[in-house]
């Protein structure tokens, strides 16, 4: 790719170049993914000691009760790893309707109720066993010392945190108060703050190579925490979960193939609106205009129409993937697009008849795309006492509509948001990338990717730019750096342009390593301003 290396937008940052890489939205928790490089690890070992950081220093974002999704390439192939929970035995709906309500649509938002057996840490185990080459409890050292220092806490964590702590919905659930409320309050910004409790779990973690988790002291601990607060995950629930290996699945744009995760993700919004956008030549569309702009939302709108109404855990989808991808349905939606006016999609029939991103690459050719989350900032808001486990609540993702391809049932994958993407140009590895951000990632996704293939914009920049988000209709919102003229264009096409009232989400936040063609060059990667991150290399 012939990038324009030039910068069109106000930034903070410039692309870095190194032979090996790590890119995260914090830098104590890239510096820790650079020291396992430093000490002869790969990029798999760097990807986990910084994953394990950032739990504990963006904990709005992620924690040890974590989802995560990885891809990567080894330097032969592509391999996906889906690492998110599954629901405790005792969800069935009639259980979830007679503990929460018979009125209910979906499990709640906090609470026990919202929580499946976290499998971020299993993901660790299994990337390390598989593809490491440095000691599991080598990679918790950097997690084990900052949790037991403590650390600063940064600007824009600062913010999201405080802002959630004010909320009764969180700031009430058993144990957040003791754990991320220690003055009474949220952490000002520069103020020490220490995890001691997770720094027991993280040093269990390490001795026992993740197994403490599921099987041992800690899976004891959750257990316990939940029969005493109205929770019904149990040790057998811990002790059956098992992370999967899964195959990517892809769609080609612009000469080039982008892989995401298959369902039970939502991965696959993200490939819908590229094969709906190939029908259109976005490249002679000026960017940021209000055409292109207009286009990808509508694009957009049309994929996560067919994915809110038909993905779920594989075992339960009505249509497939394949059905979902298939050229000639993508063909018809496109169709639908009126550059005119804004429009609100249904579902088509395609039958025939909180979350924090990492990325870490290598000079050996391995490039890791990696994602973990405790979604909806602070997740339950449960933390198990004395071990430092904050619980996420991907259970609110599942319905309990009857018939729905998406209801709750035990030992289920509900839908998820959380995906790590990857790009291809002709069989070979070109980018490691993601936007964590709820909603916004397969959006984040098409947006950035668009501006580096269609437009030539450098990673960084495209990381700059200013982005929409879809809401639902007919909503969407915009930052305020986009152009003027734009926003004003898309309001006249019938967007409704509104203000963000969200603790937590805004617009995203990408990390990006894209490798560089001439042999030995390595890679150039690019960090969001919209948080605290860095990328590092040498």
């Amino acid at each position: 790719m012939n990038f324009d290396w030039t910068s069109h937008y106000p930034s903070t940052r410039s692309p870095v170049f190194a032979r090996n890489i790590v890119s995260t939205s914090h830098p104590l928790a890239a510096q820790a993914g650079l020291r396992m490089l430093a000490a002869g690890g790969n990029a798999v070992d760097a990807a986990i000691a910084a994953a394990a950081c950032m739990t504990l220093v963006e904990p709005c974002s992620n924690g040890l009760g974590s989802d995560a999704f990885c891809i990567l390439w080894d330097g032969q192939k592509l391999h996906g790893l889906n690492a998110s929970g599954t629901a405790p035995q005792a969800w069935t709906p009639d259980f979830m309707h007679k503990t929460y309500g018979a009125d209910a649509k979906t499990p709640p938002k906090r609470g026990w109720g919202s929580v499946t057996v976290p499998g971020a840490v299993a993901g660790w185990m299994a990337l390390s066993e598989r593809f490491g080459k440095l000691p599991f409890a080598d990679l918790m050292a950097p997690a084990i010392d900052i949790a037991e220092r403590g650390y600063a806490v940064p600007v824009v964590v600062q913010g999201k945190w405080a802002l959630a702590a004010a909320l009764d919905e969180l700031n009430t659930q058993p144990g957040f108060r003791d754990t991320f409320m220690p003055r009474g309050r949220a952490p000002q910004v520069g103020e020490l703050f220490r995890f001691p409790d997770a720094a027991r779990s993280l040093r269990l973690i390490a001795q026992t190579k993740g197994e403490a988790f599921y099987r041992g002291e800690i899976a004891a601990a959750i257990a316990v925490f939940a029969r005493a607060t109205g929770g019904a995950m149990g040790e057998a629930d811990l002790a059956a979960y098992q992370p999967e290996w899964v195959t990517p699945i892809s769609q080609a744009y612009a000469g080039h193939e982008l892989h995401e995760i298959p369902p039970n993700g939502q991965g696959i919004a993200a490939l819908i609106a590229p094969g709906l956008l190939k029908h259109f030549d976005v490249a002679a569309l000026p960017v940021d205009g209000v055409a292109s702009t207009h286009l990808q939302i509508e694009a957009m709108k049309l994929a996560f129409a067919d994915v809110y109404r038909y993905v779920s855990a594989p075992e339960s989808m009505q249509v497939s993937v394949d059905e979902l991808l298939d050229p000639a349905y993508l063909k018809r939606r496109a169709a639908l697009i009126d550059m005119s006016r804004a429009q609100d999609f249904q579902a088509g029939n395609p039958v025939k008849g909180g979350t924090i991103y990492l990325t870490a690459a290598d000079e050996s050719g391995m490039m890791v795309s990696f994602i973990q989350s405790n979604y909806m900032g602070f997740g339950s808001g449960l933390v198990v006492p004395g071990y430092g486990v904050s619980l996420q609540n991907r259970g609110h993702g599942f319905t309990l509509e009857p018939g729905h391809a998406n209801v709750v049932a035990p030992g289920k994958r509900p839908f998820h948001t959380i995906i790590p993407a990857f790009l291809t140009k002709d069989g070979q590895p070109q980018m490691s990338f993601g936007v964590m951000g709820g909603n916004m990632q397969p959006q984040g996704h098409v947006q950035t990717l668009l501006r580096m293939l269609d437009y030539r914009q450098q990673p960084q920049a495209a990381c700059d730019a200013p982005r929409w988000r879809f809401n639902e209709g007919l909503s969407i919102n915009v930052e305020p750096h986009m152009p003027p003229d734009t926003i004003a264009g898309l309001a006249a096409l019938g967007h409704q342009i509104g203000d963000i009232h969200d603790s937590y989400q805004d617009f995203g936040a990408g990390q990006f390593i894209w490798r560089l063609p001439e042999d030995g060059a390595g890679y150039v990667a690019a960090s969001d301003p919209r948080r605290d991150g860095a990328a590092v290399g040498f």
